[in-house]
C-alpha cells in the first residue's frame, strides 16, 4: 500500500476540487500525469544556472530544483527528454511531451502555448571580451557589429525587432550568428567570430565565471525584462492550473525564494495571474 504525505494528499484534494475532475472530464494530459505517475519535461540543459547537467551527467538547476517538487506534489516521477531548444516548442505544440521550463513569456508565443505561472524574471545583457572594441550594450553601439545568440530564442528575436528598429533609422544592423548552445557562442566571441555574446544575463555571469581563461566581462543590459514560465500544449488547461498551483504554493512557503537566493544570488516577486505580455 502507497502511504503519501499529508500534504501531498491534501494538495491533490484541493487540485480534484478546483479543477473539478471526474471519471467523465474531458481528456487533459493531467489525466494521462496522474495515471501514468510521470510528467514527462523537455529539456536543453544547456542553460545554467536555470537547467544545465553536473559532472555525473545529472539534470540539475532552478528549474529542475523546482520541477521535482512540483512532481513530488503531483505523486509522480520526472522524466526528461533532452533536446536543443529550437526543437522544444514545435515538439510542445505537436504534444511529445508534457511541459518546458524557462521559456520567456512573450505575446507571440501565448498565441500558440499557455504558461504556467512565472517562475523567474529575464533581463537580457551584453557579453564582451574585454578590450574588443565593443563600448556598451547600446544597440547604437552594436550597430554593425556581429554578435552570437542561441537559435530560437527570445534574445535572438529581441535582436532581430532591434535590427528592424536601427534599419528604419538608416543604420547598419546587428549581424547575428546563431548557435545550439551557449558554450557555442561563447567559443565564437573568444575566437574573434562574434564581437558579442547576447543572451540571459544570469546565464552570462555563469559564462564569465566558468571561462577563466578569457577576459570575459558583461558591459551591460539590453532590452527590458520578462517572466520566465513553463510551457504547457494548449489542449491541456487542467495540466496548466495544477502545475500552477503547485509553484504557487512553493512560493508560498519560500521554497522558491531559497531556491531563487541559491542560484541567482537574489530574489524576485512573481505574479499569478496577467503576466502575458499585450500584443
Amino acid at each position: 500500500m502507497v502511504h503519501l504525505k499529508k500534504s501531498k494528499v491534501a494538495f491533490l484534494s484541493a487540485l480534484v476540487v478546483s479543477l473539478g475532475i471526474t471519471s467523465q472530464a474531458s481528456a487533459d494530459a493531467l489525466d494521462t500525469v496522474l495515471a501514468n505517475k510521470k510528467l514527462v519535461v523537455a529539456i536543453d540543459p544547456t542553460f545554467a544556472p536555470f537547467e544545465f547537467t553536473d559532472a555525473s551527467g545529472k539534470i540539475v538547476g532552478y528549474d529542475p530544483e523546482i520541477i521535482e517538487k512540483v512532481a513530488e506534489k503531483l505523486g509522480v516521477e520526472v522524466e526528461y527528454s533532452v533536446m536543443a531548444f529550437s526543437g522544444i516548442i514545435p515538439g510542445l505544440i505537436a504534444g511529445a511531451f508534457d511541459v518546458t521550463p524557462t521559456l520567456n513569456v512573450t505575446a507571440e508565443r501565448a498565441q500558440k502555448i499557455d504558461y504556467v505561472m512565472p517562475t523567474a524574471a529575464s533581463m537580457n545583457a551584453v557579453m564582451i571580451v574585454s578590450g574588443n572594441g565593443v563600448a556598451s550594450s547600446s544597440i547604437d553601439d552594436l550597430s554593425g557589429k556581429t554578435c552570437a545568440v542561441k537559435q530560437t530564442t527570445q534574445p535572438e528575436q529581441m535582436m532581430m525587432a532591434m535590427n528592424d528598429e536601427l534599419v528604419k533609422a538608416g543604420k547598419a544592423p546587428v549581424e547575428l550568428i546563431g548557435f545550439e548552445t551557449i558554450e557555442q557562442t561563447v567559443a565564437a566571441l573568444v575566437d574573434g567570430r562574434a564581437a558579442c555574446v547576447v543572451d540571459d544575463k544570469s546565464v552570462l555571469v555563469q559564462a564569465v565565471a566558468a571561462r577563466t581563461d578569457a577576459k570575459l566581462e558583461v558591459v551591460g543590459d539590453i532590452g527590458g525584462t520578462q517572466w520566465i514560465g513553463w510551457g504547457v500544449n494548449k489542449a491541456n488547461p487542467k495540466l496548466t492550473e495544477a502545475l500552477s498551483a503547485a509553484v504557487k504554493e512553493l512560493v508560498a512557503d519560500g521554497t522558491v525564494s531559497q531556491l531563487q537566493t541559491k542560484y541567482f544570488g537574489y530574489t524576485v516577486e512573481l505574479p499569478t495571474a496577467d503576466f502575458i505580455p499585450a500584443q
